[in-house]
């Protein structure tokens, strides 16, 4: 007929069901449609039901739930292994993608055949527990929370992100950190965490509570462990579990916040506790967790490579910056140097 082949469609799919309950014969179909009649018998035996016979929507579904089948991760048995692995250790499928090419020297696989992959199994199986697989847990890609913020008026000396260093914004200067408070369901529970903005390591600790001497205090632990050329400036929200930010000075520590309202400014740190809520969701009750799990979550975040460093790792980032910007300097104490490098 002249006709270069491409799938039959749902369209298609039903005026073959029904011609074929009108009693046209397979030549006659395969006329109306200008297709090969072929093409018509191989989708009459391919796709009819034992019990319904050739039903359009059956028919489509079988043929959709065929080519699944053959897709790259359902061939390939060992790189599907390696992509589960990967994806049920906290690795994205675009990070996964970028990580193998980065390794091989060669495109492997594509971010989007992962996503399709797993999509394809939730709309199969209608199993939620694929969706453990994806970074955010959900069972279809959506928009983001409503934006959200604290009063700013009461934080003594505060100063506008806007007048922070230009440095600062476009994270090619080491030493320039966001910090927030991963909170949780149950009251009074809470994990301090700071974020490099080039490297994008995390720090994080836990809380005894929110009171703002407290998280001041445990502030400059995390950063008096940092060499001085590796601590340049903080950015925060507008909480008051920050009020008493001014602690840093004493570290020659610049401190900024966020405009009201807009915790986008501080996109780095939102972005680590999303992730970081795929294991720690905010159920988690924290007397649960030990102090084992929890270094290993952060050390994991850490070591789980980025596209926006070339799919580097945060830790394999944050070491190269320690050796040029530092090498110069007397080493920080071992003691010291053992708490951020290990995380």
């Amino acid at each position: 007929m002249g006709r270069s082949y491409d799938q039959l469609s749902l369209d298609d799919r039903c005026e073959i069901s029904r011609l074929s309950a009108n009693g046209s014969s397979i030549r006659q179909i395969a006329a109306a449609l200008d297709r090969s009649p072929s093409t018509i018998s191989r989708e009459l035996k391919r796709n009819s039901g034992a019990q319904v016979g050739y039903r359009s929507s059956y028919a489509n579904q079988q043929s959709r739930a065929r080519r699944w089948k053959g897709m790259r991760l359902e061939r390939d048995e060992r790189l599907r292994a390696a992509v589960l692995e990967r994806l049920a250790s906290g690795w994205s499928p675009e990070q996964i993608a970028g990580r193998l090419a980065r390794d091989q020297g060669r495109k492997v696989i594509c971010h989007e055949t992962i996503y399709r992959f797993i999509y394809a199994q939730l709309a199969r199986t209608r199993d939620y527990r694929w969706r453990r697989y994806l970074p955010r847990g959900k069972s279809r890609r959506g928009c983001r929370g409503r934006r959200g913020g604290s009063p700013a008026s009461f934080i003594e000396g505060r100063v506008s992100v806007a007048k922070r260093p230009p440095e600062a914004n476009d994270r090619k200067t080491c030493g320039h950190w966001e910090a927030d408070l991963m909170m949780f369901a149950k009251y009074g529970q809470a994990i301090l965490t700071v974020h490099d903005r080039k490297s994008r390591l995390l720090l994080a600790t836990r809380l005894a509570s929110k009171a703002a001497n407290g998280v001041a205090s445990h502030l400059v632990d995390l950063f008096g462990a940092i060499p001085q050329p590796l601590r340049r400036t903080v950015t925060f929200d507008n909480g008051t579990e920050f009020a008493r930010h001014l602690a840093l000075h004493d570290l020659q520590i610049e401190t900024f916040f966020c405009d009201p309202y807009a915790p986008w400014q501080k996109g780095g740190i939102e972005n680590a506790i999303g992730r970081m809520r795929r294991f720690i969701p905010r159920k988690t009750d924290l007397a649960t967790l030990s102090n084992a799990r929890f270094r290993k979550l952060v050390a994991a975040y850490n070591n789980t490579p980025r596209k926006c460093l070339d799919f580097s790792t945060p830790a394999e980032a944050f070491a190269q910056m320690l050796h040029f910007e530092c090498e110069s300097t007397s080493p920080p104490a071992q003691g010291r140097h053992r708490v951020w490098s290990q995380v």
